[in-house]
């Protein structure tokens, strides 16, 4: 018997890794001579133009189709795993040890004929866990896909490697099933501000064929109030609603988003939050004129800078100059403020460059005022 050509045959046979022992045993030689045979066969295989390579894992040896021709052949190939069993085992595999009903809870039902199946072929194996089980990879998944280590670490670099290979991250979150957090395109800061590094933004109330598909790998999605409706047309997970107007709104909506954000950067956003909305309180204090606020939008922010207000008051109106009620209500004011469409800068900006509208307008009119007597009907004033 040809020793090498003996060898040669197990390991196409074995369709797998087979170690050094094993392939000893074939040929009835010690593991030592067994390993001196196989390096001459790798050489010979590499030496020779064929489509088929030997490659050693640590004296253990599989045989294998070479990279080149790898999607050439995949057509042919025997279809054994689905690609949903395949995605089941990819987060089994990275996520090693993962409790059974946490995958369920990522996968769905699906995921237990699958577990089924793969614990029969017997890459992957279970230990039991409270009323559920752990489960992660054998030795025989490494052999399987040609690995030199079951170690998860190993693994877990080895999937993130070919997933950005072939996708991207983003390829690697979708293959992984590892949800993420979406921002409509006003509250992208919001994300910046929380810390949150793995996020997309996604115009979530007119989407494209493109973006109702990235809504499918998405676990939350952060949207303004009062759109709800609109967006579940198009997704179906979690919605936080989010306000922008003061800074009260935004301090909520860094709150919302504790529990996904840097802890760190969270307590910071707050404490800066806090610390602004005290100095335009403290600004606003200086101001004795009590103010009329033409929209329910800037009797919020008014309400949050302590003014006083009054039906003879000063006019202060948002610059779209409509009311909730559809009445318009810029011609008469006295003071406009500007909103979302006419800003470009981020939220907290944006809440500042509000209130500066109002406390300079206020200051403005204080100025004017001083040689004036502040009719006591209306916001108006006339010579004394």
């Amino acid at each position: 018997m040809n020793e090498k050509e003996a060898i040669e045959a197990a390991l196409f046979a074995a369709g797998g890794a087979l170690d050094a022992q094993t392939l000893g045993k074939i040929i009835g030689k010690p593991t030592k001579k067994t390993i001196e045979i196989v390096e001459k066969l790798i050489k010979e295989y590499t030496e020779r133009e064929s489509g088929i390579e030997i490659i050693d894992l640590g004296q253990r040896y599989v045989m294998q189709v070479k990279p080149l021709y790898t999607d050439l052949v995949r057509p042919l190939a025997p279809k054994e795993l689905s690609a949903p069993m395949l995605r089941t085992l990819a987060m089994i595999a990275y996520h090693q040890p993962v409790v059974q009903s946490d995958l369920v809870d990522m996968r769905g039902n699906t995921v237990y004929e699958h577990i089924k199946e793969l614990t029969e072929r017997g890459l992957i194996m279970s230990v039991p866990h409270g009323r559920t089980k752990k489960l992660q990879t054998t030795p025989l998944f490494a052999d399987y896909f040609g690995l030199s280590s079951n170690d998860p670490e190993v693994i877990r670099q080895k999937i993130i490697q070919l997933s950005r290979q072939q996708n991207g991250d983003k390829g690697l979150n979708k293959w992984l099933g590892r949800k993420i957090v979406a921002f409509t395109p006003m509250y992208e800061s919001l994300a910046i501000l929380c810390g949150i590094e793995d996020y997309r933004v996604i115009n979530a109330y007119d989407p494209t064929e493109e973006e109702i598909e990235e809504l499918a790998d998405v676990s939350k999605l952060i949207v303004s109030r009062g759109y709800i409706e609109k967006v579940s047309r198009y997704y179906d997970g979690e919605i936080i609603e989010v306000g922008s107007t003061t800074f009260d709104d935004i301090i909520e909506a860094v709150k919302a988003l504790e529990n996904i954000g840097n802890p760190h950067k969270i307590e910071l956003a707050l404490l800066n939050l806090k610390e602004l909305k005290e100095r335009y309180i403290s600004k606003a204090l200086l101001i004795d004129i009590k103010v009329k606020p033409a929209t329910d939008m800037v009797a919020r922010i008014v309400s949050d800078l302590k003014l006083g207000v009054s039906a003879e008051g000063v006019v202060i109106a948002p610059d779209y100059g409509i009311s909730s009620n559809g009445f318009k209500v810029s011609d008469e004011a006295d003071i406009i403020i500007p909103t979302h469409g006419r800003l470009e800068a981020d939220l907290i900006e944006r809440v500042c460059k509000k209130y500066d509208a109002i406390i300079e307008g206020l200051k403005n009119i204080t100025e004017k005022t001083k040689n004036y007597d502040v009719h006591p009907f209306n916001s108006k004033f006339y010579r004394r």
